[in-house]
């Protein structure tokens, strides 16, 4: 069994509710085992069979949809992808206090020119950058006052994104006792 991380888009926003006992039932029947939901956003902690990643996201994504009645894109990611993650340093001010920084998931790479979009999106209050398949967004106020939203990334990539805030990234990694 392998150790996996689901990042899913569109849990408890948007006016969809989902209880984290329910969402974790949803997994269990999937045949996952040691399944947990971390913070009620939808990180669900689980272990599985060696796979593909894509295979995976396309089961979960399939059993959300019929169980919730709505799509949720679902972005897996393996604890050791998750350590890069975090060990990325691709802002140099990102340990400034006041600022803070978020990893935005996608399934696939973005292409050249997709990175250079993300990039233009950058100015004096938010800067972002893409490593692989993360988009990492330092907000140097407070996320009113930025300019940027998680639907504008999705809409200048074309894809979609799931945002998380880099700490949250971390305190997962510390829960499956990875650093």
């Amino acid at each position: 069994m392998s150790q996996y991380i689901a990042f899913l888009r569109a849990i408890n926003v948007g006016g969809h509710t989902v209880k984290m006992d329910r969402l974790r039932e949803i997994f269990e029947t999937l045949g996952y085992a040691n399944v947990q939901t971390f913070i009620a956003s939808g990180n669900v902690l689980f272990e599985a069979g060696a796979g593909k990643a894509l295979a995976l996201e396309k089961k979960i994504e399939l059993s959300l949809k019929t169980e919730l009645g709505y799509e949720v894109t679902t972005f897996i990611r393996k604890p050791e992808e998750l350590t890069a993650i975090v060990r990325h340093r691709p802002l140099p001010d990102e340990n400034v206090d006041g600022h803070t920084l978020y990893v935005g998931f996608t399934t696939t790479v973005p292409t050249r020119n997709l990175v250079e979009r993300v990039g233009a999106l950058s100015g004096a209050v938010d800067e972002l950058s893409v490593n692989g398949r993360e988009i990492y967004w330092l907000c140097r106020k407070s996320f009113s006052e930025s300019g940027i939203s998680g639907a504008l990334v999705e809409k200048t990539l074309g894809m979609p994104v799931t945002i998380r805030n880099i700490n949250t990234v971390r305190r997962i990694l510390a829960k499956l006792g990875t650093k």
